[in-house]
């Protein structure tokens, strides 16, 4: 079994040598589908990494990657990897200052971009990087910058004055050199509030999170993976990435969101990571187009998710059977074909997955594993297995991760996997990791009697009222959250007497409803503030909530238009609300919630 991620990449293109029919990965580019196998990866990683030593990028270096996922981005990280080189990647949707605070902080000798716009950023805080010598660009470009290189020329001139079996065989020479203990990577956390951290992870964390991610969730060389989560993501990094590679999976790369619904069309992935906003807009999707079908095709759907809802509630029996099947062939399959009709699995990350939209995609018959984890777990702590789903849990631990549950309802987790520390940051580090080695994950937690994590809330994301009640949003923006009207959701009430919720309101939902009140002349915005829309979605949100707590309940609502997004600083990269920026963007909507008395 392979001991580091460089000696896994050798391992699995040694096993696919010469297969020119399966290709690794896929890309399309400007309307054009590329191809890579096995073998054109090693050459290329190969080149790269002997350009790299000729540019003076040695072992235990640090490396930036600002790149939007493409297949170049898989291709440098492989180099790095084979090399000991440390690499470390962000977002690219990162200001040049906040790049600058990272590859500072770290000493980055070198950083790889992938277009003028990200070597840009880089040129305006240049001179705050001490360390840095060399940027080199992913894109064709030109430059009379003798310290600004080209990727591909780079990788041109050394095959043009090396042999192809000279630069394998002093590959394999730095392969044979990486040892378990030695730094892969620097994932720097988001860094919702304040300074990111810079995760440390070992070649030992990486392999053993991928070899037990393995062993619990089936995959094969013949499953087709369709990818859009940023690379530089840890999620995505293991799951998408090593985790395929290392099985020999085929993985289709795309970098927004926006094209994944046509390339499950065209792609007909058999597995998928995601996040939970992927599912929430599929959910958006189905039920907008619900409702401008004619009345006769709305009962169906409406009588088919009820034979749904009994099935797997567990109601059996052979007349249950026959309609459950007439359900499936009416309803459920023509939903299923959407995903590309060869879907086995999604596997979702990143953040809670709400159980109502976990309940809804297994109705329909499309089974979601959610997973739980952090960068500093690399990431994966534990996760649903296929045979045992059990939905509002993450799953059961890894083998290789041990949980437990403090005093105070944290979860800690304590194994092969879990960081070394932050990077240059001992305090940070110590308030992490206690003195057995386990990490605090920052979430509250249960186990189930059957032995499944439960994650209740984040411990810095508990409201307390100004009557001192501890209040966890989460399961009020899930409750929430049911509603076709609702896009997005998030509940305010630390410091406050009572909860309210900014709501951001589904188009499509909205749009369809106003046209049987006769408001289909109006704009969206101008729906969104009528009295009759407002009273609609309120009356909906009020009841979905009638199982809470009178102190949880939203008492009052902000209906907006403009969704929160990663381009308008409302969301981080990885899809998960900036409580703070929302809180301060909106902060006079959010007063005058609580100033209209009672």
């Amino acid at each position: 079994m392979s001991s580091t991620i460089a000696q896994l990449f050798v391992d699995v293109c040694d096993q696919y040598k010469g297969r020119t029919d399966k290709p690794v990965y896929v890309q399309r580019v400007g309307g054009e589908w590329k191809q890579q196998s096995h073998d054109q990866l090693v050459a290329r990683v190969a080149s790269f990494a002997e350009a790299l030593r000729r540019l003076g990028i040695n072992r235990g270096d640090r490396v930036g990657i600002v790149a939007e996922n493409r297949l170049d981005w898989l291709m440098v990280d492989f180099a790095m990897v084979t090399m000991g080189v440390i690499d470390v990647p962000v977002f690219p949707t990162l200001t040049a200052k906040q790049l600058q605070f990272i590859y500072a902080d770290c000493g980055a000798k070198c950083i790889i971009v992938s277009n003028a716009a990200q070597l840009a950023k880089i040129k305006q805080v240049w001179s705050e990087l001490p360390e840095l010598q060399h940027v080199i660009v992913m894109n064709e470009f030109d430059s009379d910058d003798s310290y600004v290189l080209s990727l591909q020329r780079m990788i041109d001139d050394v095959d043009a004055s090396s042999s192809e079996q000279e630069r394998e065989r002093v590959l394999r020479e730095y392969i044979d050199s990486v040892k378990p203990d030695d730094t892969l990577t620097l994932i720097y956390t988001s860094g919702t509030t304040g300074n990111p951290k810079g995760v440390v992870l070992t070649h030992g964390n990486l392999i053993s999170n991928v070899m037990n991610s393995k062993n619990v969730v089936t995959l094969s060389d013949s499953d087709t993976l369709l990818s859009y989560l940023p690379l530089c993501h840890i999620f995505e990094r293991m799951a998408g990435f090593y985790l395929a590679f290392s099985v020999g999976a085929t993985v289709t790369i795309t970098d927004s969101i926006e094209t994944v619904a046509e390339l499950m069309q065209l792609v007909k992935p058999t597995i998928m990571t995601s996040v939970p906003r992927l599912f929430e807009r599929i959910r958006m999707r189905v039920l907008g187009n619900i409702l401008k079908e004619s009345p006769v095709k709305q009962k169906i759907f409406h009588w088919a998710f009820s034979v749904g809802e009994q099935w797997i509630d567990g109601k059996t029996g052979p007349f249950m059977s026959v309609k459950h099947a007439i359900a499936d062939k009416l309803v459920f399959s023509k939903v299923r074909q959407r995903t590309g009709g060869n879907l086995r699995f999604f596997v979702s990350g990143g953040a809670a997955l709400n159980p109502e939209i976990g309940r809804f995609f297994h109705i329909l018959g499309i089974t979601i594993l959610e997973g739980y984890g952090l960068t500093e777990s690399s990431p994966v702590i534990s996760i649903h297995r296929l045979e045992d789903v059990v939905i509002g849990t993450v799953g059961t631990p890894l083998p290789s991760v041990e949980v437990k549950i403090a005093e105070d309802g944290e979860i800690l987790a304590r194994g092969a996997s879990i960081m070394q520390g932050y990077w240059n940051n001992p305090e940070a580090t110590r308030e992490a990791l206690d003195d057995q080695g386990f990490l605090h994950t920052g979430d509250i937690g249960v186990f189930t009697d059957r032995g499944h994590l439960k994650i209740t809330d984040r411990k810095k994301h508990l409201l307390v009222s100004s009557g001192g009640k501890n209040i966890a949003p989460q399961p009020i923006e899930a409750a929430i959250a049911q509603s076709p009207f609702v896009d997005q959701v998030m509940v305010i009430g630390d410091a406050r007497e009572y909860c309210t919720a900014i709501v951001v309101l589904d188009k499509e939902s909205v749009t369809a409803h106003a046209k049987k009140l006769n408001l289909d002349d109006m704009t969206f915005e101008a729906l969104a503030s009528n009295s009759q829309i407002r009273s609609s979605v309120e009356r909906e949100l009020n009841g979905l909530q009638k199982d809470l707590s009178k102190y949880e309940k939203a008492r009052r609502y902000t209906f907006l238009t403009d969704p929160f997004t990663v381009e308008n600083g409302l969301m981080t990269p990885t899809l998960k609300v900036k409580r703070k920026a929302v809180l301060d963007k909106y902060a006079a909507a959010i007063d005058a919630m609580y100033n209209k008395g009672d």
